[in-house]
C-alpha cells in the first residue's frame, strides 16, 4: 500500500504544528505561520502540496468556512452602534481604494472586469492580524483602535457583494452586464429572504429538537450540515458558496445557541481555515519575488503606504487629529485573508489566472508580514514624525483631569466607570469619600459627566494619567475591568509611582488571582466566589442563623484567600486546555485492585505531587478530617484538589502506584 500521501500529511501537520507554536510564542497571528508552510510545501517548492484541482478545492471549501465565521461572530447590534464611522468612513475607504487599484491593475495590462476584483482584493486589510495585535497592546478602545475596527467592519461586510459579482464578471467580455447583474441581485435577495425565512420559523425548533438529544457529537453535525447546506443553496442559483456559508453565519448568530454553536464548530473552522492559508501560501511561486524584486517590492510599499494615506486622509477629513489618522493609516495599510479569498474565487471562476495573481500574492503577503511591525511601533513612529501635534493630542484629555484632582487627597480612584465602577462610585458618593474614575467610553464618559459624575476620559494602563489623578495622594486603586491583562497593566503602571497604596482587583474567578497578587495586587475579588458567599449568607439567614455568624464566614473565607472554595468538579469542558493552572476537585473510586488499597495517607504521599486529599467518602459517610495514619478500603471514594496536571498525576497514583 502506498502510504506517500499519509507521509506527506503527517510531515505537512508536524511543520505547521511547529511554525504556529513559534509564532504563538512571539504573539503573532497564526495565519502568518500557515502562509509560510504553504510556500515551502507548495508546487513551486517542496512540492508536497501539488498543483492543480485539489489545491482549487481546499481553497474553496477554506473560504466557505471563512466566511462562515464572519457571519457567525457578526454584530448587527455593534454595526449600528458604530453606524456613522463604519457606513462613513469605511465605505468611502472600500470604493477609492478599489477603484485607484483597479485602475493601477488595468494600467498594467488586466481586463477591466479583473482590475476591479483586484482593486476590490487589495481594498481589504487582515483583520485577524489587526485585531490581535491591537488586543494585545491594549489599544483596541483608543480612538485609533475604534476607528480601525469600525473601517474593518466595513470591509468584512464588502466582501459578500464582490463574492456577488465575481461569478457574473468572469461570463464574458463580449456580453452585457447589465440583465445578469439584475439578475444575481434578484436571486441574493432571494436567497437572503429564504435564509430569514428558514431561520425565523424553521432553524429554532430545529435546534430545540436537536439540543433535547444532549449529544454533542449531533449539535455538530447539525451545524455542519446547516452550513453546507446554505453553501449548496447559494450555489444552485449560480451565486458562491462562500456566500451561502456568510448567510448561514448570519443566521445562527441570532439564535440562542450561538455561543455553543461558534465553541463546536472552532476546530473545524481552525483547521480548514488553516488549510485555505497553507493552500494560499502554495499558489506564491517564490522565485518571482528574486526576479521581480523592484516591482514586488514597489507595490507592497504602494499597497501598505497608498491604502495608508487613502485612510489617512479620510479620517482627517472627518475631524479627527492629524496624529490619530495616521496611526489609522498606518494600522490598516496591508492586504488581507478576505483579499485572499476573493482572488482565489476569481482565479476558480477563471476571471484570473494564477500568473496573472502571482505578484499581487507575493506583494500581500509582504505586507502582511509587515504589519505587525508597524502596529507595534505605530504609537513610537506617529509620536516621532508628529512631535509636538502628538505631545498636545496626547494630553489634551488629561488637562481637564489634572485641574479636577491637583486638590484631591484621600480620594479612590476607579478605573473602569461600567455598571461595577458606576455602582462603587454611588456608595462611594453616599459615604463622602471623594473618587475619580477613568475611562476609555467617548459616549459613556459624555453621559455621565453631564450628570455629574467625577469621570473622565483616560488610559489607566499609562502611568502618566495615573500620576495627572494624583495617584500619589490616594487612598486606594480599584480596577474594576474584567480583563486581567488590562488590570495586569494597570497594576505595573501604579506600582511604579506608588508603592503602597492599597490595589482592589475584580476578576470573572480564580483563574488569575495569583498572578495578580504576583505583579502588586493587595486584594482581588473573584466574582464567581463572592457571588457564592452572598447566596450563602441569604441561606443561612433564611434558615434562622445569625447575621453575625453569617458574616464571620465570610471574612473567614475571604481572610483564607477563598481557600475553600477555589476547587470544584467542573465537568467534561474543563478537560481542555483553556484553564490547565486553575485548581479543581477530582472524584477516586477505589477497586480491589488499586495501589491505595490498605495503604496509608503516609504511604501514599499526594502532598508530593501537589495535590491535597479534602474528603473520603466510605459507605454513606463523608469523612473531612483524618490523619497521616489514615489507611484507605475499597469503595472508598477519594475527593483529591489540585490544578489538572497534578490530579491526573494523583489518580494514577492511587489506582496505579
Amino acid at each position: 500500500m502506498d502510504h506517500t500521501a499519509l507521509n506527506e500529511g503527517l510531515t505537512l501537520l508536524a511543520i505547521s504544528l511547529l511554525v504556529v507554536w513559534l509564532l504563538k510564542r512571539v504573539k503573532l497571528p497564526p495565519i502568518l505561520g500557515y502562509l509560510f508552510v504553504g510556500v515551502l510545501v507548495g508546487p513551486y517548492s517542496l512540492g508536497w502540496l501539488p498543483e492543480g484541482e485539489h489545491i482549487k478545492t481546499l481553497a474553496e471549501i477554506g473560504v466557505v468556512f471563512l466566511l462562515f465565521m464572519v457571519g457567525l461572530e457578526f454584530s448587527l447590534s455593534r454595526l449600528i452602534a458604530m453606524r456613522a464611522t463604519v457606513f462613513g468612513l469605511g465605505s468611502c475607504q472600500v470604493i477609492i481604494s478599489t477603484l485607484s487599484g483597479g485602475f493601477i491593475a488595468w494600467l498594467t495590462g488586466i481586463e477591466w472586469q479583473a482590475a476591479l476584483i483586484v482593486g476590490g482584493a487589495l481594498a481589504l486589510s487582515s483583520t485577524a492580524i489587526v485585531a490581535k495585535q491591537l488586543t494585545d497592546q491594549l489599544e483596541m478602545q483608543a480612538r485609533h483602535g475604534q476607528l480601525t475596527i469600525a473601517i474593518l467592519l466595513f470591509q468584512d461586510l464588502a466582501v459578500v457583494p464582490f463574492l456577488v459579482i465575481i461569478p457574473i464578471l468572469s461570463m464574458g467580455h463580449d456580453q452585457s452586464l447589465i440583465q445578469p447583474m439584475l439578475i444575481a441581485i434578484g436571486q441574493g435577495i432571494f436567497a437572503i429572504f429564504i435564509m430569514l425565512q428558514v431561520g425565523r420559523w424553521l432553524l429554532r425548533p430545529f435546534y430545540h429538537l436537536v439540543a433535547r438529544a444532549h449529544s454533542a457529537e449531533i449539535f455538530t453535525l447539525a451545524t455542519l450540515f446547516i452550513a453546507l447546506t446554505a453553501a449548496w443553496l447559494t450555489n444552485q442559483l449560480g451565486l458562491s458558496l462562500a456566500l451561502g456559508a456568510f448567510l448561514a453565519g448570519l443566521m445562527l448568530s441570532e439564535t440562542e445557541y450561538k455561543h455553543q454553536i461558534e465553541a463546536d464548530i472552532r476546530p473545524f473552522r481552525d483547521v480548514l481555515m488553516g488549510l485555505f492559508f497553507i493552500s494560499v501560501g502554495a499558489q506564491l511561486d517564490v522565485s518571482i519575488i528574486f526576479r521581480e524584486w523592484f516591482w514586488i517590492g514597489l507595490l507592497t510599499a504602494g499597497l501598505i503606504v497608498g491604502k495608508g494615506a487613502v485612510i489617512a486622509i479620510l479620517t482627517r477629513l472627518l475631524g479627527y487629529e492629524l496624529p490619530v489618522a495616521f496611526r489609522t493609516g498606518l494600522i490598516l495599510g496591508q492586504a488581507g485573508e478576505f483579499g485572499f479569498a476573493i482572488l482565489m474565487v476569481a482565479i476558480s471562476n477563471s476571471l484570473l489566472t494564477l500568473e496573472e495573481t502571482q505578484p499581487i500574492i507575493a506583494a500581500a503577503l509582504l505586507s502582511m508580514l509587515i504589519t505587525p511591525i508597524l502596529i507595534r511601533y505605530n504609537g513610537r513612529i506617529t509620536e516621532t514624525l508628529f512631535r509636538g501635534t502628538y505631545k498636545a493630542g496626547l494630553n489634551a484629555p488629561t488637562k481637564e483631569l489634572n485641574s479636577a484632582c491637583e486638590t484631591l487627597s484621600g480620594h479612590v480612584i476607579i478605573c473602569g466607570f461600567g455598571r461595577i465602577g458606576q455602582n462603587l462610585a454611588n456608595i462611594l458618593r453616599e459615604m463622602n469619600i471623594p473618587y475619580v474614575a477613568l475611562d476609555l467610553d467617548h459616549s459613556l464618559i459624555q453621559e455621565a459627566w453631564e450628570a455629574g459624575e467625577n469621570v473622565f476620559y483616560g488610559d489607566s494602563t499609562r502611568a502618566e494619567i495615573l500620576k495627572k489623578a494624583e495617584l500619589v495622594r490616594a487612598s486606594a486603586l480599584i480596577i474594576t475591568f474584567d480583563d486581567a491583562l488590562i488590570a495586569e497593566h494597570i497594576i505595573k503602571s501604579a506600582r511604579q509611582i506608588n508603592t503602597d497604596i492599597p490595589i482592589v482587583v475584580r476578576c470573572k474567578d480564580d483563574q488569575y488571582m495569583d498572578n495578580l497578587h504576583s505583579v502588586g495586587a493587595s486584594n482581588v475579588v473573584p466574582e464567581s466566589f463572592e457571588a457564592s458567599m452572598m447566596l450563602a449568607i441569604h441561606v443561612l439567614q433564611h434558615m434562622g442563623l445569625s447575621t453575625d455568624k453569617s458574616l464571620a464566614f465570610v471574612a473567614q473565607a475571604r481572610e483564607d484567600g477563598y481557600r475553600q472554595l477555589r476547587g470544584y468538579f467542573r465537568g467534561e469542558e474543563s478537560l481542555g486546555m483553556d484553564e490547565p493552572d486553575a485548581l479543581r476537585l477530582h472524584t477516586v473510586i477505589l477497586s480491589p485492585d488499586s495501589y491505595a488499597v490498605g495503604k496509608s495517607i503516609e504511604n501514599i504521599r499526594l502532598d508530593k505531587i501537589n495535590t491535597t486529599i479534602l474528603s473520603v467518602r466510605r459507605g454513606r459517610d463523608r469523612l473531612g478530617s483524618f490523619d497521616n495514619s489514615f489507611q484507605f478500603e475499597i469503595g472508598d471514594a477519594v475527593v483529591i484538589e489540585g490544578i489538572q496536571s497534578a490530579v491526573l498525576n494523583a489518580e494514577k497514583k492511587l489506582l496505579r502506584g
